[in-house]
């Protein structure tokens, strides 16, 4: 055999193979949807697929088909599973600039209200809705703001409720505090304990945390502001659309909705019903 025609053999079983892993992949996100109602269909595909072999990789199995009958019999694979697929990659007043717009083009329009609702939507473990109340708290809003802090992933939940993070990390969120136009030392706002951080009691009175699924959840009250940031970047156009409209359902009229640096309106079925505040940031203002 020619090596020109091991080539296009070895192409022909690597696309068989590609093939048969979507298959694998399809039923296997059919069967979390079926058993617990997870709906991951519509994340975006290649997200999904770097997601499933990662998963697969810590387990014992070979292939993603084994791993049906384990996460139908079994819940504890289930969660993990859930933490898998979640993202929790944040850190405090990430994209500084974009908490010091909000501080210049949201805050003014919140001082309107006599009261605030807002929603941070997919708040991972945290760090996000404590640099929210931070900012609230300095701009004299916190005590007739609440916030509702949700996500998917029960673990990270957890993590976002107790508030404790690594004192390693209070270098790099100082820097993005000041950064953002933060008002005072940012030390102010926790207390250390060995090697941790303890977010300060008071900047907890304010928020609900809650399990709420963007894909299969409805409507969460009406918003002054909701804050989705780097998520809907997983899901595919079908349920970005969707998402933006649970979002525009769930604001006030003149509400803000905030995106994360590579998700925009733009193209999307509400593209209309909204106007942009700060394109760059990715903050909009809905319409009347």
């Amino acid at each position: 055999m020619h090596y020109a025609q091991i080539l296009l053999f070895r192409k022909v079983i690597q696309m068989e193979s590609n093939e048969i892993e979507k298959i694998e992949i399809d039923l296997f996100i059919r069967a979390i949807c079926h058993r617990y109602g997870y709906d991951f269909r519509h994340y975006a595909k290649a997200s999904l697929r770097r997601r499933v072999r990662h998963l697969l990789l810590k387990t014992s199995y070979e292939r993603v088909s084994e791993m049906i009958p384990e996460v139908l019999y079994n819940e504890s694979f289930f969660k993990s599973l859930v933490f898998e697929f979640s993202v929790t990659v944040t850190e405090m007043f990430r994209d500084p600039e974009f908490f010091k717009v909000v501080r210049q083009k949201v805050i003014p329009y919140l001082k309107t209200y006599p009261f605030i609702k807002i929603w941070d939507a997919g708040c991972a473990t945290g760090e996000e809705v404590y640099s929210l109340a931070i900012l609230l708290t300095e701009e004299g809003l916190y005590d007739r703001t609440t916030i509702f802090a949700t996500d998917f992933n029960d673990s990270a939940l957890m993590k976002a409720r107790e508030g404790i993070y690594s004192i390693k990390n209070m270098k790099n969120f100082t820097v993005n505090y000041q950064r953002s136009g933060g008002e005072n030392s940012f030390s102010n706002y926790y207390h250390a304990h060995y090697e941790s951080a303890i977010m300060n009691k008071s900047l907890k009175e304010r928020i609900t945390f809650a399990n709420h699924n963007l894909v299969t959840d409805g409507v969460f009250g009406e918003m002054h502001l909701i804050l989705c940031r780097n998520v809907l970047i997983y899901f595919d156009k079908i349920l970005q659309n969707q998402v933006f409209g649970l979002f525009e359902d769930s604001l006030i009229h003149r509400g803000f909705l905030c995106l994360g640096s590579k998700e925009s309106l733009m193209f999307s079925q509400v593209t209309d019903d909204f106007k942009a505040i700060d394109e760059k940031k990715r903050i909009y203002q809905k319409k009347l």
